[in-house]
């Protein structure tokens, strides 16, 4: 049986994707990346008969957590996440949610941010913190080494990559990151994007033509 478990929700008019991920040996989960509509989120919390310990984020853009706060409330576990250079954003998220159409988002503070190296507990398993940044300044991805799995947020995409055009976006910056923080851990890796269908990094690296461009 494997250590980790997962289901997506696609939420918001953004068609983002939730992941509520667990580990199949205590059914404590983690919620990564709630930007809205909750009740989905909670059914599949509700259905697995998982216990949630914690929510995590990747990035400060309202689709991804601008229903963080409400749900830590909703069920009493803390944030955690992202990369404190995205304070800046989190603060905005009102303001983000009024220019996009999302109402009742709330602004927060996570109970911890998260650096470069860094671990999160759900369950028995350990994710590791890899601060990519590029699409914000500060996204961060969570790795699960044993089963090859990686959800990214919006720095890569199946066929594309994360905008670069918002405030304190940066071309070169996410180039690196995927270069030199995503590629390095193996072509077999599986990775769950902020949007869009999974895919490998090995695909990527083969297919994608930003990728294909900057390591050519």
């Amino acid at each position: 049986m494997k250590d980790l478990n997962y289901r997506i929700v696609t939420v918001t008019p953004m068609q983002q994707n939730c992941t509520v991920l667990w580990c199949t040996h205590s059914n404590k989960a983690a919620v990564v990346d709630p930007g809205g509509d909750l009740a989905r989120i909670e059914e599949v919390i509700d259905v697995q008969n998982l216990q949630a310990e914690i929510i995590l984020v990747t990035h400060g853009h309202v689709d991804h957590c601008g229903m963080a706060l409400q749900l830590s409330e909703r069920l009493q576990v803390p944030i955690e996440g992202p990369q404190a250079e995205d304070a800046f954003w989190l603060q905005a998220i009102e303001e983000q949610g009024r220019l996009f159409g999302l109402p009742g988002v709330r602004s927060f503070t996570p109970q911890r941010w998260l650096e470069e190296g860094d671990q999160v507990a759900v369950g028995n398993l350990q994710l590791q913190v890899i601060h990519c940044p590029g699409h914000t300044p500060g996204h961060v991805v969570f790795y699960y080494p044993p089963e090859q799995l990686a959800l990214v947020g919006d720095v890569l995409f199946n066929g594309s990559i994360g905008r670069t055009d918002f405030p304190r976006g940066d071309f070169g910056q996410l180039m690196n990151s995927i270069r030199n923080k995503l590629l390095p851990l193996g072509d077999e890796v599986q990775f769950i994007s902020g949007h869009g269908p999974i895919s490998t990094f090995g695909e990527e690296r083969f297919s994608n033509p930003y990728v294909v461009a900057d390591i050519a």
